[in-house]
């Protein structure tokens, strides 16, 4: 099987597991955000059902290569710096404000409407202006 054709087979099932499980519905999203109002808990067995395969995989792949090669990525080092807290800032308040994340935005683009495009055209923009933002960052104050 080719590195594509494996790639949008699991690209396809994120997607389709983002739909089934409301990542892509906004107004779920940010009921799970309103700890303080009407708070929707489902959601957390979403992140549950994400996190713990994942832990698992990372503990399978010591040792073992991908099936369609390179090198499985090393863990990142738990180093919590600037550029961790501002991109999780940002993260956050741009998930609760809309409603969506990178994976569910794409996922939503077919049946979203307008307001998905636009969120979508953001985050491309977002995206291509933070290395800019990043230089003009670490020039003025060094990252430790």
């Amino acid at each position: 099987m080719s590195r594509s054709l494996l790639a949008l087979l699991a690209g396809g099932l994120f997607g389709a597991g983002l739909f089934i499980s409301g990542m892509t519905d906004t107004t779920k999203v940010q009921g799970w955000l309103d700890v303080f109002g009407n708070w929707d808990p489902t959601l957390a067995f979403v992140m549950g059902g994400a996190i713990i395969p994942m832990a698992i995989a990372w503990l399978l792949t010591n040792g073992r290569k991908p099936i369609v090669g390179g090198e499985f990525p090393k863990p990142p080092e738990p180093k919590l710096g600037r550029n961790l807290v501002l991109g999780s800032v940002l993260f956050g308040v741009g998930w609760g404000l809309a409603g969506l994340c990178p994976g569910p935005a794409v996922a939503s683009l077919s049946y979203g409407g307008w307001p998905h495009w636009v969120f979508f055209a953001a985050m491309i923009a977002g995206m291509a202006l933070v290395p800019l933002a990043r230089a003009q960052l670490d020039s003025a104050v060094p990252a430790e």
